[in-house]
């Protein structure tokens, strides 16, 4: 009889405890058993490890092989395990020094040639094995992800060449990830979009605050134009936050490309897009949309298409910066700090307000289409801002002083840095104290403020959210303290409250 005994981790969370998986070698009739909550896939790996084996020219125990993966409890799921797998059988027949493994996890699935097949979801669980100091071997295809962690990282393209490497016969050089700081080139610019000054003083705001905005406005005036541009506006990301949108991808099972990952994710679902696909679940608890736009942008055009189900499911992630999915016997939790920008006409036939078109829609229509988007969920919405078409001569002409997202992009960063050194959150976040702190106003500003609050029968949640914005506008002129032209402004930065 012998013993041999692995790490390796099955969850995607950088919390998962470790997957211990013993290896237990025993006399009797030949037999191979993987017990441990393993799901299809992991019970798989038996057929697949014996053919990796062989074919790498090792030799099979014809003994009763028991794998146990412990904790017994926890669910195990995907081609993870095939490599440790291996290197257990090897080490438990002293064909390979299990001694050093003593601080390595091991990842990959294994083809029956005995090569390594990339796996997805690879980087959360490097992150918290970097933590503990362990290095990792992953295949090759993983390695420039799994470098992004700083762990001692050993890319293989094969099982003979991760037992030579253990072995001390050949061994790997350790990966180093590529990475790129610069601005992507293909970034749309602000000085694309024709006119709408009004509009771009918003979206500029919005991404100073890191504001949540609604664009209004008919057809064919540069809703999407301007959404698009946002995520040029926004700072890079710095490696914390960067590394936390690829551990998303990864569990998603996307590739994380070393050479854009501090690039803000900018996400643009469908307006058919379900629950699931939107806030994250389904049969596996993937992470959706909301948690792929993490520390980026989420726009959503035609925002009254989507399916009131859907768009309410927005207004907790919105608030907490994440998302918890329970289902009976399994819950994850998703990060989610997004922002938010969306899109809609004024009506459903597009042109209610526009001077070159005549609206076909009833009063009754209008308020029906308006009210698909819940008063719950309006007020999250720090900016909504109508959008007009802009004159032919505009458009023919441009806009000889018109900014382009460079320019702006530096105030952006600036009115950031400010923010950084008086909070440390920007101020879309500040809540409570902070908030009573940072945005206190004198008795001008209080007397605007409520004046607009009885007029337009403003929330509580909507007087908190002017006075942010209000913040973020006097942060924008390098302003110590708010005054009242930043109220108004602030207040004007809200057609739908007029509207109303």
């Amino acid at each position: 009889m012998s013993l041999a005994i692995l790490r390796c981790r099955a969850q995607y969370g950088t919390e998962a405890p470790p997957v211990t998986i013993e290896v237990f070698l025993s006399g009797g009739l030949p037999a191979f058993t993987i017990v441990g909550m393993a799901e299809t896939a992991v019970r798989e790996s038996k057929d697949r490890v014996r053919g990796a084996l062989l074919s790498s020219g090792f030799e099979f125990p014809q003994q009763r092989i028991t794998i146990s993966l412990g904790p017994a409890e926890m669910r195990k799921v995907g081609g993870r395990f095939d490599l440790p797998i291996a290197l257990g059988i090897l080490a438990a027949r002293k064909q390979f020094p299990i001694a050093a493994l003593s601080d390595v996890e091991c990842y990959g699935e294994l083809a029956l040639s005995g090569e390594l097949r990339p796996v997805s979801g690879l980087l959360p669980a490097v992150l918290k094995a970097h933590s503990c100091g362990r290095s990792v071997i992953v295949p090759k295809e993983n390695a420039g992800e799994a470098a992004l962690a700083g762990a001692n990282v050993i890319g293989a393209s094969s099982l003979l060449e991760v037992t030579a490497h253990l072995a001390g016969r050949e061994r790997i050089d350790a990966a180093t990830a590529q990475v790129c700081d610069a601005r992507s080139e293909s970034t749309p610019d602000l000085a694309d979009v024709k006119g709408q000054q009004h509009a771009k003083r918003a979206l500029e705001i919005a991404a100073a605050g890191h504001h949540n905005l609604l664009l209004i406005g008919p057809p064919g005036t540069g809703k999407s134009m301007l959404a698009r541009r946002l995520p040029g506006l926004l700072p890079p990301m710095s490696k914390a936050e960067a590394l936390e949108t690829a551990a998303v991808n990864s569990v998603a099972g996307l590739s994380v490309d070393a050479a854009t990952w501090q690039t803000r994710p900018f996400r643009s679902p469908h307006h058919t897009a379900s629950a699931a696909a939107l806030v994250g679940g389904g049969r596996r608890l993937g992470p959706g949309e909301i948690s792929r736009a993490h520390n980026g942008v989420l726009f959503l055009d035609e925002l009254p298409e989507f399916n009131r189900n859907v768009l309410e499911a927005l207004r907790e992630p919105l608030e907490a910066g994440s998302i918890t999915i329970a289902r009976a016997a399994v819950h994850a939790e998703f990060p989610a700090r997004f922002q938010l920008i969306a899109a809609m006409n004024p009506c459903p036939c597009g042109y209610l307000g526009d001077a070159r078109s005549d609206c076909r829609c009833s009063g009754d229509r209008v308020v029906s289409y308006r009210n698909k988007i819940s008063g719950p969920l309006l007020d999250r919405i720090d900016l909504h801002v109508e959008v007009l078409r802009p004159s032919t001569e505009t458009l023919r002409s441009g806009d000889p002083d018109g900014e382009g997202s460079g320019e702006v992009a530096k105030r952006v960063a600036r009115a950031w840095r400010r923010q950084q050194k008086r909070s440390g959150v920007p101020n879309a976040r500040l809540e409570g104290e902070s908030l009573a702190t940072h945005c206190a106003i004198d008795s001008a500003c209080w007397s605007l403020l409520e004046s607009a609050a009885e007029r337009f029968n403003l929330s509580a949640r909507a007087h908190q959210r002017i006075l942010r914005v209000a913040r973020t506008i006097a942060d924008l002129g390098r302003e110590r303290n708010i005054a009242p032209p930043h109220v108004a402004e602030a207040l004007s930065l809200r057609c739908l409250d007029r509207r109303s």
